[in-house]
């Protein structure tokens, strides 16, 4: 019971007063160094501090049990602290306690957490050269003002860490080191120390000449090779080449793009699309299979093994096993290149839901057209059986009525089916100008529609289908509008010289704002129907290089106007074919 409270509540005592426990750390690390490597004490110290080291390391946390080996590396490094310890492996642990706490300065986001740790490198860095090094040097003595600075000034440096704000930061927690910057440091430390030495033995200098020799060669490189990493003269550096190297190790980048990018070329459906893809991602190098899923497929490819990296996308699982452990780039890498395959995947269903909404639109479209030419003929038949019904004029003007409408009936209905058999159809062939004029006042005569005609060129030539639709659809709906609002006049006008105009002007009032915006561009609402066999005749109209519009909206002026260039209709019409 009490191990278990002791468990729960060691995380909480570590993160609260960790910095306590760092200098304490330190301060035994320092009493070990003072009384020297063969003190048995001195040993003892080095055994407590090598503990403390345990409680604060950022590489595990507190409650995570440990492996085998782990204990076995604990108990290997006690040994050495009790029976061989020496200056050299002192050395060696100053150096890699250096790098650990350089590692994580860098991390921290904190001011004061970066100052609290640049003063903890700062005391080991000279603790190192100031007393630990010179100790392995023979031919150096110690002078008694150095003595009392190592013994007395640098645990001044425990007191400014201690003094220093307490900040949160989200670095602590959990702790986390750069190894990149911890190996550099190290490094760098071991390099200064090697190099002091070394101008000591082949040079014939002192220490501190030595030491000075050794700072200044290292600033120089460091300097060289911050100028070389980034040259700021207009050209890429080694920090570019490095980070090519990045985007490369162990991973053909450019290669798998191209390798998408073609592929996304020729192959349409979207399960195949990834299907390859995956079977491609099974032949890189670290690669040794996988497995994919989709909303509706899933598939496998390769040989698994032990070690996986999975992939989770809005569309896309993907579980890639691997020959061996993937490090951090190679994980991102990883999770870039799913990221990019999840991207491609769902642009080819995007492609393939547009390519269904187009069959969709055509079918609507083309039922639209249909229904409206239908619902045309339908009501020039209304009007035959209405005459039927009243023969109010005699058998000869119902005969008259029949022999007129019957054939412009039958014209239209062939071509509505003709339609219905090849919904792209040709736009319909051209007719005179004239001759349409004079078949519009024919079908109309006797619907109190009044027509009046400008130049009507001879040769012009008009696409019949295109103005029977609008002709149609404008004094329909100028018929049921005065049906609604009353008795007013309606005017059809046509002009045929160097441009056709047909204009079919109403009398009643004026649409509203909103709809008069939206029409022609799409469904509306309004009291008359939603303006489909508009939008339609509209579009027909810029397939065929012609315009519709609304010319005037007032209160007893409203006129829409078909205008364009005289001549023989476009071949073909732009309505998808169903």
């Amino acid at each position: 019971m009490a191990a278990n409270t002791l468990t729960r509540a060691y995380p909480m005592l570590i993160s609260r007063y960790w910095r306590l426990l760092f200098v304490v750390m330190l301060a035994l690390l320092h009493l070990t160094a003072m009384r020297g490597v063969e003190d048995t004490w001195a040993r003892a110290l080095m055994l407590a501090h090598f503990g403390l080291f345990i409680l604060w390391q950022p590489f595990m946390r507190g409650e995570q049990s440990l492996t085998p080996l782990q204990i076995s590396v604990i108990a290997l490094v006690c040994v050495l602290a009790l029976f061989f310890w020496s200056w050299w492996l002192m050395l060696l642990w100053l150096c890699i306690l250096a790098g650990v706490v350089g590692g994580k300065v860098f991390l921290f986001q904190a001011r004061w957490q970066r100052y609290f740790h640049l003063t903890v490198l700062l005391y080991l860095v000279s603790l190192l050269l100031v007393w630990v090094f010179p100790q392995l040097l023979p031919a150096f003595s110690q002078t008694r003002e150095l003595t009392q600075f190592a013994q007395y000034g640098l645990p001044l440096l425990f007191l400014i860490m201690l003094a220093l704000p307490t900040e949160t930061d989200t670095g602590e927690t959990p702790q986390v080191v750069d190894f990149f910057y911890s190996a550099f440091l190290f490094m760098i430390i071991v390099l200064l120390v090697l190099g002091s030495f070394a101008f000591m033995t082949l040079g014939r200098v002192n220490y501190p000449f030595a030491l000075t020799y050794s700072l200044l060669l290292i600033a120089g490189v460091l300097l060289l090779f911050g100028l070389a990493w980034n040259p700021r003269a207009g050209f890429g550096g080694l920090g570019m080449l490095f980070s090519r190297y990045l985007l490369s190790v162990g991973l053909p980048f450019e290669k798998w793009l191209y390798f998408l990018a073609e592929l996304s070329q020729w192959e349409r459906q979207p399960e195949k699309f990834l299907q390859q893809a995956c079977a491609g991602l099974g032949k890189l190098p670290w690669v040794s299979g996988g497995t994919w899923r989709s909303s509706a497929y899933s598939g496998e490819f390769g040989q698994p093994s032990k070690n996986t990296v999975e992939f989770v996308d809005q569309e896309l699982q993907l579980r890639v096993y691997t020959q061996y452990s993937l490090s951090p780039a190679l994980t991102w890498h990883f999770h870039l290149l799913g990221q990019m395959l999840g991207e491609f995947y769902l642009a080819k269903l995007r492609e393939q839901k547009l390519q269904q909404q187009s069959y969709v639109q055509a079918v609507y479209e083309t039922g639209a057209r249909m229904t409206h030419d239908i619902k045309n003929l339908l009501q020039s038949l209304n009007v035959l059986c209405a005459a039927a019904e009243q023969e109010a004029g005699g058998a000869d003007e119902l005969h008259v009525l029949m022999r007129r409408q019957l054939p412009v009936i039958t014209q239209r209905l062939q071509q509505t089916l003709d339609k219905l058999s090849r919904p792209a159809s040709e736009s319909g062939s051209p007719i005179p100008a004239g001759t349409w004029w004079g078949g519009l006042q024919r079908s109309y005569s006797g619907q109190k529609i009044e027509f009046s005609q400008g130049q009507i060129g001879e040769q012009a030539l008009l696409p019949r289908e295109l103005f029977d639709s609008a002709a149609d659809n404008l004094i329909q709906n100028a018929l049921a509008k005065r049906r609604l609002q009353g008795d007013f006049a309606i005017h059809v006008t046509f002009a045929c010289g160097d441009a056709a105009r047909l204009e079919v002007r109403d009398g009643g009032r004026a649409m509203a704002q909103q709809t008069a915006a939206g029409l022609l561009r799409g469904p509306v609402h309004s009291d008359g129907g939603l303006g489909i066999g508009l939008y339609h005749v509209a579009r027909h109209a810029r397939a065929c290089g012609y315009a519709l519009a609304l010319a005037h909206n007032a209160d007893g002026r409203v006129a829409f106007v078909l205008s364009g260039p005289v001549g023989p209709a476009p071949d073909a019409v732009a309505i998808p074919a169903v």
